[in-house]
């Protein structure tokens, strides 16, 4: 039998992280067309409402159900606006472990959204959810969001050579493919102790917020 996510809700200080849902799609289509997000992720561009709606309606529920993963708007608490998004993928439930991606749209950038909002997953995933390894893999130029997974406590594990396509604005305006690395990171339980406290002292979760 597969093992899959609940479908769950985890609040934060600022956050609420819950399932996407199509009143989502217009600010979805926004973000996933951002410069950064296209330089860094594999996202087609132009992304469209259409694409944004089949991956809230279709392809999230089915990673979910089949127990591949799981995908979380993160939202402000206040404004119920959409800032970004936490994605699990890759999920091995016999190992009891998966690999966690974010992304934060522009205008929230430099908030400490992305560092409050997978802290939270972290905490939820070895507490509840007993997990007991979470993998991240950033782009090696992909500094801002090599940041996010040192903030929350994150090992360096290794660089992936050549295992990475970014993709580079040429002139005219397209989009072209570039080869560089992984680096690789792990997150494991007790990685996380004291890691809220030390955000809290450095003035809390102030960070640069990417797709990784």
């Amino acid at each position: 039998m597969t093992s899959t996510f609940p479908d769950i809700s985890i609040s934060t200080e600022r956050l609420v992280l819950r399932a996407l849902d199509e009143d989502d799609v217009p600010a979805l289509a926004e973000m996933m067309n951002d410069e950064m997000v296209a330089a860094w992720t594999s996202v087609p561009q132009p992304f469209t409402e259409d694409g944004a709606r089949t991956w809230i309606t279709e392809y999230a529920p089915t990673e979910r159900a089949q127990g591949r993963g799981l995908d979380l708007a993160v939202t402000e608490f206040l404004t119920q606006r959409l800032v970004g998004v936490i994605q699990l993928g890759k999920t091995n439930w016999h190992v009891r472990s998966t690999e966690l991606s974010y992304i934060i749209a522009p205008w929230a950038r430099g908030e400490g959204y992305a560092s409050e909002a997978a802290l939270a997953t972290a905490q939820w995933l070895f507490g509840d959810q007993k997990f007991e390894r979470i993998e991240l893999r950033t782009a090696a130029d992909n500094t801002a969001s090599q940041q996010v997974a040192q903030k929350i406590g994150c090992i360096s594990e290794g660089v992936l050579r050549n295992a990475c396509i970014a993709r580079t604005r040429t002139e005219d305006g397209t989009w072209v493919d570039l080869r560089t690395d992984f680096i690789v990171w792990s997150l494991l339980p007790e990685d996380l102790e004291g890691v809220g406290e030390q955000l809290a002292d450095t003035g809390g979760f102030t960070s640069f917020s990417d797709w990784n």
